[in-house]
Formats: structure tokens, C-alpha cells, sequence
């Protein structure tokens, strides 16, 4: 019994806090937004040190691999597991929503008055960027010091990557810049070890707020998204989240998933951002035993461009706007055309939010052409189901890491 407590001591910890904090929010409402704050700086903390962890892992990851094959091997393993379990996520997330009305079409126009936020301006910023240009945006900046910005994640990958690989192809004259790397990466890592110590105030704290602030906010329509979206989460993160781990080890794969994976699924419940649960999921991951090289690509590529939570939220909007709206989608070209929708515009937008973004929001919008007032309605889908998509876009990347050591490694991957 001490063994078992002391093995997940700081998950229960962490548990235990979330709990109270939801506590404490459904008690005080409103007022326990005064603790907000001190969730900001936990959170704050991680978001501080994701730039130089990405930059880290990724180019001292790369240039210690003996062959540049096997980085090739790792990349094109996790696209591959990265592409299938979107697809499946869609598929679920679409079957869960098709027979059931998320809001009956007269309550529309009720919907839309509560609704006057002026997004005009913003919409029609969003509808000039081109996909092939909001793409190079996404993969490169034109200032270096852009690749600083948390908003700018994915460049920074394309570059750590370019950046390691230069390393590699150098050779014994780049020793030096590996040694100063693999210094920098171990300081890091003990600042976000020294960070998690406060996690469980400042995730008991945030829990709280977002608990006070949000808890009585949710009409019929939401209300009625939130708790089908959460119900599909939760049978999501049980169910096939452990039929990944047992394709990835078997009964040994599972049972290193769940004894490993609650910290991470803690840390995106409680953040809310796929980004600042990185140091922890990364973790999560290489004490699973994945491999490190595995654990440092894919978790990192996985949080911009591998989002299950969010493929199924894209879906739940999309159904939402159809219902609200009452467009015919019972052709085989339209549930297509669903499917397509949701996963694009999840996969085309970033891993951190850019301040009120609402890139994705648009891209649904303007695929199934719909009026820019349903901008509002589906920011406020995306905040109510935040919760549950970012912890299903974290331990996504946990147990599809697992199947991308397999690809890589061989079945036995869990024995080396």
C-alpha cells in the first residue's frame, strides 16, 4: 500500500487539489475568481519555459541520434499514427452528434441575441489569409525573434528541427554547441521540475476560477453540448486511449499507460493548453518507456499538429451550427464534407492560442457558409468544452507516442 501510494503520491496530489478548486468554485461562484491570479502564475511559469524546452529537446534530440534515418524513421511513424487516430477521432466525434439535435432550430434567434459581440472587423481580416498562405505563416516567421513567441510554435519546431539536423551533418566540429545543448536541456528541465512542485496550488487555484466563472454560464444548447461532449471525453480517454496501449505493449503497455499518463491528464485539465502541459506529458511519456528521442519529437509535433480533442470539438461545432441552422447534411457528400471540414480546420490552426484567436471558428464558418454571427456561438462552444479537448489532445499524444515506438522500434520496444 506504500509502494502504490508512494508511486502516485504526486498525481493524488494533484487530484486532490483540482477537487477542492472545483469545490471551492461551485461554493463561492463568481468570487472565486479572486484566485485566479495565482493560478496565472503556474501557468504563466510553464508558457515561460515551453520556447526554450521546444528549441532544447528537439535540437539536442536530433543531433545526438547517430543516424539521421532514424529521425526520418520518428517523424514518419508519428505523421502516420498522427494521420490515423485523427481520422478516427472524426469518425467518433461525427457519430456521436448525428443523431441527436445540439440545438433545436427555434431557439436559434434566441441564441443570437445573447450573442452582440461586433467580430465583423476580425472576420473579414481572417477571410483575406489564403490557406497556402496562412500555411507559410504558420511554418516559418521572417524574424528570428519571432521564433521566441509562444504564438509561433510551429516555426520554431521547423527550425529546432533544421537547426539539429545542421548539428548533425556538422559532425565532431559542432561537440562543443551539442555539450552547451544537452547542459542548457538537463537546466531546463530542472526549472520545470522546480515549477511542478507548485502545481498543485496553481492548478487548484485555476481550477477554482474557471469552475467560478463558468459554472452557471451554460443556456440549454451548451449545456446540452457540454455534457454529450464530455460523456464522448471521458468514454474517448478510457476506451480508446487503452486500446492504443495495448496495440503499442499489450497488457504491459496498459498498465505502464495508466500508471503514468494521470499527471499529464491532471496538468491539461487544469491549464487548459496543450502547450503548457508539454514538460509534464513529455515526462508522462519517457516513463512509460518510450524511448527519449520518440518522447521529444512526437510529443512536441503532436501538440500543434495532432489534436483529437479538438478534431471532435471542430465536429461538435460543425453540428451545431447545422442544427442551429437547418442545413441538410444526409448525403454522402455532406457528412464528407463535415469530415474534411473538422479536421482541416483543426489541423491548420496553432497549438497555443493567439489572444481570443479564432482561426478555426473562422475556417468552419466560412466552409459551410454560414453568417459571421455564428462566430460568437462557436467561441463559446470552444470555451465550455476546453477542458475535456485539451485533456484529449495531451494523453492523445501520450498513447500515440506509444504506437509510434512500436513503429520504430519494434514490438519489443518496451524491453530495450
Amino acid at each position: 500500500m506504500k509502494k502504490l501510494l508512494s508511486n502516485y503520491k504526486s498525481t493524488i496530489i494533484l487530484l486532490v487539489s483540482i477537487i477542492i478548486g472545483a469545490i471551492v468554485g461551485f461554493i463561492f461562484k463568481e468570487k472565486a475568481t479572486v484566485l485566479s491570479p495565482l493560478g496565472d502564475i503556474f501557468l504563466n511559469l510553464l508558457l515561460v519555459v515551453i520556447t526554450p524546452l521546444i528549441f532544447l529537446t528537439i535540437t539536442t534530440s536530433i543531433s545526438k541520434m547517430k543516424s539521421p534515418k532514424r529521425l526520418g524513421k520518428i517523424v514518419g511513424a508519428t505523421f502516420l499514427v498522427f494521420i490515423i487516430t485523427s481520422i478516427i477521432a472524426v469518425l467518433i466525434g461525427f457519430a456521436s452528434t448525428y443523431f441527436i439535435k445540439l440545438v433545436k432550430p427555434e431557439d436559434g434567434e434566441k441564441i443570437k441575441q445573447s450573442l452582440q459581440e461586433t467580430t465583423d472587423e476580425e472576420t473579414q481580416e481572417n477571410e483575406e489569409i489564403g490557406i497556402l498562405k496562412r500555411t507559410a505563416s504558420l511554418l516559418t516567421v521572417n524574424d528570428f525573434t519571432k521564433l521566441l513567441s509562444k504564438d509561433n510554435i510551429i516555426a520554431l519546431l521547423v527550425f529546432s528541427i533544421i537547426f539539429g539536423l545542421a548539428i548533425n551533418i556538422t559532425g565532431e566540429k559542432a561537440k562543443p554547441v551539442v555539450d552547451f545543448l544537452e547542459s542548457a536541456n538537463e537546466i531546463i528541465n530542472n526549472v520545470v521540475k522546480l515549477i511542478m512542485y507548485y502545481a498543485p496550488i496553481g492548478l487548484g487555484c485555476y481550477f477554482a476560477a474557471l469552475v467560478g466563472s463558468f459554472g452557471e454560464m451554460i443556456v440549454v444548447g451548451y449545456l446540452k453540448t457540454f455534457v454529450i461532449y464530455t460523456i464522448v471525453s471521458i468514454l474517448y480517454y478510457l476506451i480508446i486511449y487503452s486500446i492504443y496501449a495495448f496495440v503499442a505493449g499489450g497488457k504491459k503497455g496498459i498498465n505502464l499507460y495508466w500508471k503514468n499518463v494521470l499527471p499529464a491528464t491532471a496538468t491539461a485539465l487544469g491549464t487548459c493548453s496543450s502547450a503548457a502541459s508539454i514538460p509534464v506529458n513529455i515526462e508522462c511519456s519517457k516513463k512509460i518507456g518510450v524511448p527519449e528521442d520518440v518522447a521529444e519529437t512526437a510529443i512536441p509535433l503532436g501538440t500543434s499538429f495532432h489534436k483529437d480533442g479538438s478534431i471532435i470539438g471542430s465536429v461538435f461545432k460543425i453540428m451545431f451550427l447545422v442544427c442551429l441552422f437547418g442545413m441538410n447534411v444526409s448525403t454522402g457528400t455532406g457528412i464528407l464534407g463535415i469530415l474534411a471540414i473538422a479536421l482541416v480546420s483543426t489541423l491548420l490552426v496553432t497549438a497555443v492560442p493567439i489572444g481570443g484567436g479564432t482561426i478555426s471558428e473562422m475556417l468552419i464558418i466560412t466552409m459551410l457558409g454560414c453568417p459571421t454571427v455564428a462566430l460568437p456561438i462557436l467561441t463559446i462552444i470552444a470555451t465550455i468544452i476546453d477542458a475535456p479537448a485539451t485533456m484529449l489532445n495531451v494523453v492523445g499524444d501520450t498513447a500515440s507516442s506509444m504506437m509510434i515506438s512500436k513503429i520504430v522500434d519494434g514490438k519489443n520496444w518496451l524491453k530495450k
